[in-house]
């Protein structure tokens, strides 16, 4: 299945796309609010502007992948693989980020309110100017390097 026939497939009403083979496929503005796409290859995906509220991408290999902008608020991103992905000015209020690899990933000016960073993996990622508590950073896996909203390094 390709990214075309997948927003086809939204739009006549299927919300089931789990482990969907989508490595580098174009996504950018789609609405695919509520879908199930747990445990899919979305490497390198392009889903700028793309609404993701409350989808399940539980496991999903996000890695490298454009989401700019995109709307991810209370989605299921737990044990999700997001090395080196754009998550720039992302809405992920309320997500569940439980575990999620966000190493490298870049989440300059993100909303981060009320989203569950438990376990996250925060090494070598850019949050500067990201919108989070410190209880939230508290939470994460951090080793080395991550860039804070206040522009400091955690080391």
């Amino acid at each position: 299945m390709d990214a075309d026939e997948l927003v086809s497939k939204y739009n006549a009403g299927d919300r089931d796309f789990r482990w969907s083979e989508l490595p580098q496929g174009d996504l950018t503005g789609a609405n695919l609010m509520e879908a199930d796409l747990a445990e899919s290859d979305l490497t390198e995906a392009q889903l700028s502007r793309a609404d993701l509220h409350m989808a399940n991408l539980t496991q999903a290999n996000l890695s490298g992948a454009n989401l700019s902008w995109a709307i991810l608020s209370w989605a299921n991103l737990s044990g999700a693989r997001f090395g080196g992905a754009d998550l720039s000015m992302a809405n992920l209020t309320g997500a569940r980020l439980i575990g999620a690899n966000l190493t490298g990933a870049t989440l300059r000016l993100a909303d981060l309110r009320w989203a569950n960073l438990r376990g996250a993996i925060l090494d070598e990622a850019d949050l500067s100017l990201a919108d989070l508590s410190p209880e939230q950073i508290a939470l994460t896996q951090s080793r080395t390097g991550a860039i804070l909203p206040n522009g400091t390094v955690h080391e």
